[in-house]
């Protein structure tokens, strides 16, 4: 299947990298966009806003299953980090083929602004050759579920962390009943075979509550063997 501009993406549907013109995509922005709670308020004035703290990060996986590179938000306090065996935060791969944008800590405020919160730019001509998965995924760091966030979609797309070029895969993840007590998403993959490079929407949610959870199961449960 070719690359649809706005095309909506199902839950395990599979997606080849090429664009209408038959030219492979090689770079492009996973992004992930979401809005603050709102509630109260009297004729538009005087409404609560609640930060919601959603993180984008993806973890790598060599040809032999194993975890060998991650991104995910230097903010997370390393001694919780070392319990589960992973490495502190960073914005970069080590071949520096996919860099994130930064941690968003809030949401959009007054609405959506068109641009994503957390942006990770990939660039397929850089990832390392032992490289075989790429999984993306999404952690709620608040109290709250993403049934509760009034917006969150992650989508790919050419261009740039501050200028959406062209659009061509989405998919929404929040404000719908079945991710009541939802914290955590896999979102999706991207995956190697016979030298090309593929995506394949996921949409798992959990109630993980920690970043630490999701790698693990990531590796146990969804990672080539």
């Amino acid at each position: 299947m070719a690359i649809n501009l706005e095309k909506k993406l199902q839950k395990g549907e599979r997606i080849n990298l090429s664009k209408d013109s038959g030219d492979k995509l090689t770079k492009f922005c996973v992004g992930c966009n979401w809005g603050q709670i709102v509630s109260g308020g009297f004729l538009g004035m005087f409404k609560n806003r609640q930060d919601v703290d959603l993180d984008l990060s993806c973890v790598v996986f060599d040809n032999n299953g194993q975890l060998m590179d991650h991104i995910y938000s230097p903010l997370y306090r390393p001694e919780i980090l070392q319990k589960f065996g992973l490495p502190k935060g960073k914005l970069d791969t080590a071949d520096y083929a996919l860099h994130h944008s930064g941690d968003d800590l809030k949401g959009d405020a007054d609405g959506d602004d068109g641009l994503d919160n957390e942006i990770i730019t990939v660039d397929l001509t850089r990832v390392a050759p032992n490289v075989e998965e790429i999984y993306f995924f999404l952690n709620n760091c608040g109290k709250e579920d993403f049934s509760q966030i009034p917006y969150a979609s992650i989508r790919m797309y050419e261009g740039t962390p501050t200028l959406v070029n062209k659009v061509f895969a989405s998919y929404d993840v929040a404000a719908a009943p079945q991710y009541a007590g939802k914290t955590a998403l896999i979102m999706g993959k991207l995956y190697r075979r016979n030298g090309e490079w593929k995506f394949a929407a996921i949409g798992d949610a959990y109630d993980d509550k920690f970043l630490g959870f999701t790698v693990h199961r990531i590796a146990k449960d969804y990672a080539k063997k």
